[in-house]
């Protein structure tokens, strides 16, 4: 029983760490492009920057979640 919950929690880390790699990717890429589209449509504040970068950011984590378990489960 031991031995089975510790396969668990190894492939739940393993799960844990291809999420935050995938996510590294993702986050920073999400931002920048929805940065750049609110600069192609004139949105040159502050304002409109910073909720480009959070959204860009904030969708990148479901993201990066079905990405890595994908791979998971294909691997």
């Amino acid at each position: 029983m031991i031995e089975i919950c510790m396969k668990r929690v190894a492939l739940e880390d393993n799960m844990t760490r291809l999420f935050g790699i995938i996510y590294a990717l993702a986050g920073p890429t999400l931002a920048g492009i929805l940065i750049t589209a609110a600069l192609t449509m004139n949105m040159i504040n502050t304002k409109s920057m910073i909720y480009a970068a959070a959204i860009g950011f904030i969708v990148a984590l479901p993201i990066a979640w079905i990405v890595a378990k994908q791979i998971k489960d294909n691997a």
